[in-house]
């Protein structure tokens, strides 16, 4: 907007002076430079600019200290679009002259020139001098105050640069001659990224994939005929469990409207034909840019729809329990600004979210920003990640990955040759940038315990602190596979289920530091008949005590949906011991535990006559009693179908 309107003004300003200089006494001393100075003006009046320019070089070359002549040839330039002549013209001319109130649309001019390449002393100098001019245009005033502060936070930048060496991806991911939006699954198998050939109309945008094998990415393949078309697919995201898809397509015959979001799934190695995802998410302006959280129930994504605060703004939309989304909520003016707030990548953790910006003080154009969500869930105030991530050039997405070790961002630079491409590129994580959480994953597969073939099952992740659900992903149905993130600093309780199966139930205890490493966990589930049984793995208890802690409740409530759900179960729940302490203490303390739990169960609505309690003390170990993490296993509760 301000190019344009400065365009115009430059025009009328150097007309303006050019005109004045016709009467009054030009600079040089040169009769041979004036003559063909004024040859110059008959030239452009015949719009001959060519000839124009070449009547200004000859001037300029009699007498290289003809200021009239270079502000001339750089406003003739400026007509022609030719911005490294009018920067290397205006740069030259007005250095030949003392401050005057005269040249203040060329200090602007030259300012956003020098702006445009980084050099901000030099131009907050000359916007200063522009201002100095006092301008009576007020866009142009604000444009440049604003300039002023982003050179003098750019300068301090500059003088604390965070630690980062970005490394260039291989050649085999770089192959095209644009990619850009870079994610990956959350075990870090699958690389997917965004992909043209060039920036040339008919070169169209599709999605790759590329799978990581023996620690090297392999040619990257277009991630599925059913997905790629010879429309424009591109800005995609993906789950941690690599199932979802979400990504941006624009004018496809079932759009909303300029750019929509569709999504689809994968089961097994086949994705489903994508669903534009509606008019409850999507509008009739601009929807692009998603980024899915870990288990795909929430999406973050840029639009340009009414009601936000800037031109561009970040949404969120989440996912109900019957499958459909919420409409989507503006994150608001503690992440969006007035200018143009895009690109959002949310880490694996859910914690933190990184995002492109030009409204919020920066080091000009679109910088790389991050913020964190706090205990009240608001987001902090976005964080700028410094130079040299950020420069005066316009910067894209970043996605770090959740052990927060490595991130992978893509930036614009020229080849040898001169043409313009964007590049992948890796960089290990400065402290600084890295999500307030850091994340691992749990994995597997999950099997019909009879049968050993693969389960399609729901798998829950709770946190067991607060009773919430964090995460819910299904097993794929022909390979059963499963992929959950798990985060540091919080209990969870994993539940894995299915209908006519028990469910299982396992436990992760991230509270104390520890390494956090990837679990590889395949589920074997159950079918609910006589005999049956599963060890209740989220039930809590003081040492030597039997009263149930407040975290079982999680344990307990899901143990009543499985018994509301199968109405004809009934359940013998079993306490077992170790073989700390007399058995005749530890029968006691097993039966008590037990009968805990039944009494929460028939408290809340489940009859009496399909539970019993009973215990059994130290009689029954799944381990001999041989080390504190054997004794451990054997302190268990079981439900036992009967």
């Amino acid at each position: 907007m301000y190019k344009n309107l400065l365009a115009a003004l430059l025009l009328t300003v150097a007309t303006a002076s050019a005109g004045l200089a016709q009467n009054q006494k030009l600079s040089t001393n040169s009769s041979k430079a004036e003559r063909l100075y004024e040859k110059a003006d008959e030239y452009t009046r015949a719009r001959d600019f060519n000839r124009a320019l070449d009547a200004l070089a000859q001037a300029i070359d009699k007498d290289p200290n003809f200021v009239e002549a270079y502000i001339r040839a750089a406003n003739l330039n400026k007509m022609m679009g030719n911005k490294v002549a009018v920067y290397n013209l205006l740069d030259k001319g007005l250095q030949l002259v003392p401050y005057s109130p005269t040249y203040g649309g060329y200090y602007f001019d030259l300012a956003d020139l020098q702006f445009e390449r980084g050099e901000y002393a030099a131009a907050k100098e000359n916007y200063e001098a522009f201002l100095k001019s006092k301008p009576k245009n007020p866009k142009l005033v604000t444009w440049s105050r604003s300039q002023v502060k982003t050179a003098e936070y750019a300068l301090q930048a500059m003088q604390q640069p965070v630690d980062f060496d970005p490394i260039q991806m291989p050649g085999n991911l770089n192959r095209f001659g644009l990619q850009y939006f870079p994610y990956t699954t959350a075990d870090q198998r699958y690389f997917i990224y965004t992909a043209r050939t060039s920036s040339r109309p008919d070169h169209d945008e599709n999605i790759f994939i590329s799978e990581r094998v023996d620690g090297e990415w392999q040619d990257p393949l277009p991630i599925s005929k059913a997905i790629n078309t010879h429309a424009n697919e591109g800005a995609a995201t993906i789950s941690g469990d690599g199932k979802s898809l979400v990504f941006t397509s624009c004018n496809r015959p079932d759009s909303q409207g300029d750019c929509d979001l569709y999504i689809s799934f994968r089961t097994g190695d086949e994705w489903s034909k994508p669903k534009n995802m509606g008019n409850v998410v999507n509008s009739r302006a601009w929807d692009s840019q998603p980024s899915l959280s870990a288990d795909g129930r929430t999406l973050y994504f840029s639009s340009t729809r009414g009601g936000g605060v800037g031109k561009e703004d970040i949404w969120v939309a989440y996912l109900n329990e019957d499958g459909s989304w919420q409409k989507p909520v503006n994150l608001g003016p503690s992440v969006n600004s007035t200018g143009r707030d895009m690109a959002p990548s949310v880490h694996t953790s859910g914690s933190t979210l990184y995002f492109v910006s030009d409204g919020h003080i920066g080091l000009g154009g679109l910088d790389i920003f991050k913020t964190t969500r706090e205990k009240n869930q608001k987001w902090s105030e976005p964080q700028n990640l410094g130079y040299p991530l950020n420069t005066h050039a316009d910067e894209g997405s970043l996605f770090i990955t959740p052990d927060n070790t490595v991130g992978y961002y893509s930036r614009q630079e020229n080849t040898d040759a001169g043409a313009a491409t964007i590049q992948l590129y890796r960089f290990d994580v400065p402290a600084a940038w890295r999500s307030s959480e850091n994340s691992t994953y749990a994995q597997g597969r999950v099997f019909d315990k009879s049968t050993k073939k693969p389960l399609a099952a729901q798998v829950q992740l709770y946190n067991v602190e607060n009773d919430s659900l964090v995460q819910q992903v299904s097993s794929d149905m022909v390979n059963g596979e499963y992929t959950v993130v798990l985060t540091e600093g919080k209990q969870y309780a994993l539940y894995v289920s299915a209908p006519d199966y028990l469910m299982s139930s396992l436990s992760f205890d991230y509270t104390s530091p520890k390494s956090l490493s990837p679990v590889a966990l395949d589920v074997y589930l159950e079918p609910i008949k006589a005999g049956a049984a599963v060890v209740l793995n989220n039930l809590f208890f003081d040492t030597g005590k039997y009263n149930l802690e407040r975290k079982s409740k999680t344990e307990l409530n899901k143990l009543i949906k499985l018994l509301q759900q199968n109405e004809k179960v009934r359940l013998e729940i079993a306490g077992h011991t170790d073989d700390v302490g007399s058995d005749s203490d530890n029968k006691v303390l097993s039966e008590r535990r037990a009968k805990a739990v039944v009494d929460y169960l028939s408290s809340n609505g489940i009859s009496k006559d399909r539970l019993r309690y009973k215990g059994y003390g130290e009689a029954k170990p799944v381990q001999p009693n041989t080390s504190e993490e054997n004794r451990q296993l054997n302190r268990r509760i079981e439900m036992l179908v009967l």
